[in-house]
C-alpha cells in the first residue's frame, strides 16, 4: 500500500474532496490536521485510505484551555480517536485510523486496538522498557455493536459541527498556518539556491 501524504491533504472539505479525486486515480491519501468527528466522517465517505488524528495536539488544546492535566482513560485526544474508531467499525468504513502525536505511553496504552500507531522512538523505548499487562482497548467486534447514531456527512453539516467545535477550528486554522510557514520557507531557500547557482553558472561562463 502506498501513502501518499502532504500539506495539501489537510482535512478541511476542500482537501477531502482533493483526496477523495486522488484515490479514484489510484492514489492513497493519508488525511492530516484531523481533530473532529465531522472531519473523519467526511473522509471515510470521501473514500480516503488512511487518516492520522492528532492525539497530543487535542490534548495540549484541552490542558490550555482548561488548565487541567488528564489520566491517559479520559485524555480528550484518546476519547476522539476512540469515538472515531468505533464509528467507523460501526459501519463498516475501510478508512484505517492511525493515532498520532502523541505525548505519553497512556495515550498509546489507551489506543490498543487501534488500526495503526505512528510512534516516537523515545516512546517506542519508554514501552520497550515497560513490563505490564497490555489489554487490548479499541475492538471492531465491540464497536459494531454499539449504538452510535450515524450522521449524514455534507457540506453544510461539516462547516455547521467545524463552526461548534472551538478545539478542531483552532488546531485545524493553526495546522494550516505551519504548512503555510513551511512552504514559505522552503520556496526562500529554493529561491536562495537558485540565486547561488546562477551566480556559478555566470563565473563559470566568464
Amino acid at each position: 500500500m502506498k501513502l501518499r501524504g502532504s500539506p495539501g491533504n489537510v482535512s478541511t472539505w476542500e482537501g477531502i474532496r482533493a483526496g477523495e479525486i486522488l484515490e479514484r486515480e489510484g492514489i492513497h491519501c493519508n488525511l492530516t490536521l484531523l481533530f473532529g468527528l465531522h472531519q473523519a466522517i467526511a473522509c471515510a465517505e470521501a473514500g480516503i485510505t488512511l487518516i492520522s488524528p492528532f492525539v497530543g495536539r487535542i490534548l495540549d488544546w484541552y490542558k490550555k484551555d482548561t488548565g487541567r492535566d488528564y489520566a491517559p482513560a479520559e485524555d480528550p485526544g484518546v476519547l476522539s480517536v476512540r469515538r472515531v474508531y468505533n464509528y467507523y467499525k460501526k459501519f463498516g468504513y475501510t478508512t484505517e485510523v492511525m493515532g498520532a502525536s502523541f505525548r505519553n505511553i497512556g495515550e498509546i496504552t489507551e489506543l490498543a486496538g487501534c488500526d495503526l500507531l505512528t510512534i516516537s522512538p523515545g516512546l517506542l523505548a519508554q514501552l520497550d522498557s515497560t513490563v505490564a499487562d497490555l489489554p487490548r482497548k479499541l475492538d471492531p467486534v465491540a464497536a459494531s455493536s454499539m449504538e452510535i447514531d450515524r450522521i449524514p456527512m455534507d457540506r453544510a453539516t461539516f462547516d455547521a459541527m467545524h463552526a461548534s467545535d472551538r478545539m478542531a477550528t483552532d488546531k485545524l486554522a493553526e495546522g494550516i498556518a505551519g504548512f503555510t510557514k513551511a512552504l514559505e520557507n522552503l520556496e526562500a531557500m529554493l529561491a536562495h539556491r537558485i540565486t547561488e547557482l546562477e551566480a556559478v553558472g555566470e563565473l563559470v561562463s566568464a
